[in-house]
């Protein structure tokens, strides 16, 4: 379940969601599902974490894939 006091910024989480969707679409033929997207706060720039305790560089913050999924199902 998604801590609603911790949700991310929702123009963070829009990156995240674009780079995660990207992924999907271009290795549909991947088992692996990611962690989550570590995107930097200020360019919105992001990557796919497969880690479970990703190590974050400064002025990154970590989107957890459940997030992600969470608000691709409500932009419906």
């Amino acid at each position: 379940m998604i801590d609603l006091l911790k949700l991310s910024d929702p123009i963070l989480l829009k990156s995240a969601r674009q780079i995660y969707l990207t992924y999907r679409e271009l290795r549909s033929d991947t088992a692996e599902q990611p962690t989550g997207v570590a995107i930097h706060r200020l360019t919105c720039r992001g990557r796919l974490l497969f880690s479970k305790r990703p190590i974050l560089l400064p002025l990154e913050e970590f989107i957890p894939i459940a997030e992600i999924e969470s608000d691709e199902s409500n932009s419906y």
